[in-house]
C-alpha cells in the first residue's frame, strides 16, 4: 500500500472520530466561534473546508457544470430543508446531500475531467482528471459510514442495495455475509451514490464529510 493511501486513510479516520466524538454525522459542527460552520459534503477536488471557504467565489459554475445535478448552492431555504444551518462563511457556496441526489463522478458524460472541477475559475475545486486510479487517489470528499442497526443486512435481512450502487465495487465497497456491506476507506471517495440508494429511512448508509 502506498504512503500517499496511508496517509489519506489516517486522515479519514482522524476525521471520522472526531466527528463521532461530537456526536455530529452530516451536520456536525467543523469549528466553533461565533462563526460555526456545519460539516458538509464539497464537490470531488475541494480544498479543506478553511482553504475552500477563503478560495470560492460562489459563482455557481461548478452546479452548473454537474451532469447529475446534485450540487446545489448552501442557502437558508436549502439548509432548513435538510434540518442544518449554515455558517455565515458557507452561505452560497457548493454543497451535496447525497441522500438527495449524489456524485455520480461524471459517469457516461463524455469528458476529459470531472465537469465541476474543470468549470471551477479559482482553484476551491482542483482540476481532477476523470480516470478512476486519479479519482480514487485524489477525490476526497467524505466517508462512508454503515450503521449496523439500521443496515437491513446486518439484522437478519439480505439487501446489498448500496454495494451495488458503489461505482467501486468490489473495492469500496463489497458484500459479505448476508450482503453486509464493508467499506475499505482507502478506495471510498464520499459520493455518496450508496446513501442515495439506501432503501432505509433513515439511511443505514451514509457519507461522513471530511473535516
Amino acid at each position: 500500500m502506498s504512503t500517499h493511501i496511508k496517509r489519506r486513510r489516517f486522515l479519514k479516520q482522524v476525521a471520522a472520530s472526531s466527528i463521532a466524538v461530537a456526536g455530529a454525522t452530516a451536520a456536525g459542527k467543523w469549528m466553533g466561534g461565533s462563526g460555526e460552520a456545519t460539516a458538509c459534503v464539497r464537490p470531488p477536488g475541494s480544498l479543506s473546508e478553511e482553504e475552500f471557504l477563503a478560495t470560492c467565489i460562489r459563482c455557481g459554475r461548478c452546479g452548473d457544470a454537474c451532469p447529475n445535478q446534485c450540487i446545489q448552492p448552501f442557502t437558508e431555504e436549502v439548509a432548513l430543508t435538510h434540518a442544518v444551518e449554515p455558517g455565515a462563511a458557507q452561505r452560497n457556496t457548493p454543497v451535496i446531500f447525497p441522500r438527495q441526489q449524489a456524485c455520480m463522478l461524471c459517469n457516461d458524460v463524455e469528458s476529459d475531467h470531472l465537469l465541476c472541477t474543470e468549470a471551477c475559475p479559482t482553484g476551491a475545486l482542483q482540476k481532477t482528471v476523470k480516470q478512476v486510479d486519479i479519482i480514487i487517489e485524489e477525490v476526497d470528499m467524505g466517508l462512508a459510514e454503515v450503521d449496523e442497526q439500521l443496515c437491513y443486512s446486518y439484522n437478519g435481512a439480505s439487501c446489498g442495495i448500496c454495494v451495488r450502487a458503489c461505482p467501486f465495487e468490489g473495492k469500496a465497497l463489497t458484500a459479505g455475509m448476508w450482503e453486509k456491506p464493508i467499506i475499505d476507506e482507502s478506495y471510498c471517495v464520499g459520493c455518496g451514490l450508496c446513501e442515495r440508494a439506501c432503501v432505509r429511512f433513515p439511511q443505514a448508509i451514509r457519507v461522513v464529510p471530511k473535516a
